[in-house]
């Protein structure tokens, strides 16, 4: 039998997935967040604290105080998408923000490390090449 919900939620993951699988940006808000927040409370931290359009499409990570929560939120296309976890027993482990950050980059693997529960504060990057867009001057990003 056709249902019409479960169609529904199977294309609201498949949005998910695609905007999770190759997002533009990835930003992480440093400090904790009330997970009472909704849309448009969030959209507001996002201008203020992570200074960032929260229509461009980028994923926008929030953390509960205790560490247990994560709400990650993004606009597409027609509207705001909220994804929401809640662990049954540990904590997310952050990677090691500067000190004075009020949010930091994060790439699509340091995201799913986080959320497969590693813990980012004993990840070492090695040195590798990168290529900047000023003049394509070679660089090594550490």
């Amino acid at each position: 039998m056709f249902s019409w919900k479960k169609r529904f939620r199977e294309a609201e993951s498949a949005k998910f997935v695609e905007v999770a699988v190759n997002p533009a940006r990835i930003w992480l808000a440093v400090e904790a967040m009330d997970m009472r927040c909704g849309f448009d409370r969030l959209a507001e931290r996002v201008k203020a604290v992570i200074n960032q359009d929260p229509l461009s499409g980028h994923l926008f990570v929030f953390r509960s105080r205790r560490g247990e929560r994560l709400k990650i939120l993004t606009w597409d296309r027609d509207g705001y998408m909220l994804w929401y976890k809640r662990l049954e027993a540990g904590v997310f482990k952050l990677p090691r923000i500067k000190e004075g950050a009020h949010s930091m980059e994060l790439r699509p693997s340091e995201l799913a490390m986080i959320l497969d529960g590693i813990d980012m504060t004993k990840l070492k990057r090695v040195p590798r090449y990168e290529r900047t867009n000023a003049g394509n001057r070679e660089n090594v990003a550490v």
